[in-house]
């Protein structure tokens, strides 16, 4: 699995997508200006990815197919429970809370990773490319 990606926007409907995710407007307009880094270790079924930015960094400790409680402090301050599983080669997240449909996949075409990000019926695509 990759190790170091960078952030390049390339997204649909972000903001839209966090204006149902972050209820902060000016949260929104700082997430819209941030070029994070992601930092994905694999060992086995275990991940660990860690999405870093000068605002802020969140990191996401996980087994592929064990639900967990996921403490989104600092993204949007909720908990949620938490399931990833692998849905061929993509990683796909549904996450249990207060927003329905939320989620995202992760997948791997060529030197670049893609994030979908789901909430509320809401699409936003992201593209990192490999450092």
């Amino acid at each position: 699995f990759f190790k170091i990606f960078y952030f390049e926007w390339v997204l649909d409907n972000l903001h839209l997508f966090l204006s149902n995710y972050l209820f902060v407007s000016k949260l929104i307009k700082i997430a819209t200006l941030l070029k994070p880094d992601k930092d994905i270790t694999q060992n086995g079924d275990h991940f660990t990815i860690k999405t870093l930015s000068t605002f802020r960094n969140y990191n996401m400790d996980f087994v592929v197919g064990q639900e967990f409680e996921e403490d989104l402090s600092g993204v949007d301050d909720r908990k949620c429970m938490t399931t990833i599983t692998w849905d061929g080669d993509n990683l796909v997240c549904v996450q249990k809370g207060e927003i329905e449909g939320r989620g995202w996949t992760h997948w791997i075409e060529g030197d670049e990773l893609h994030l979908e990000l789901r909430a509320a019926g809401i699409v936003s695509k992201q593209v990192f490319k490999k450092s």
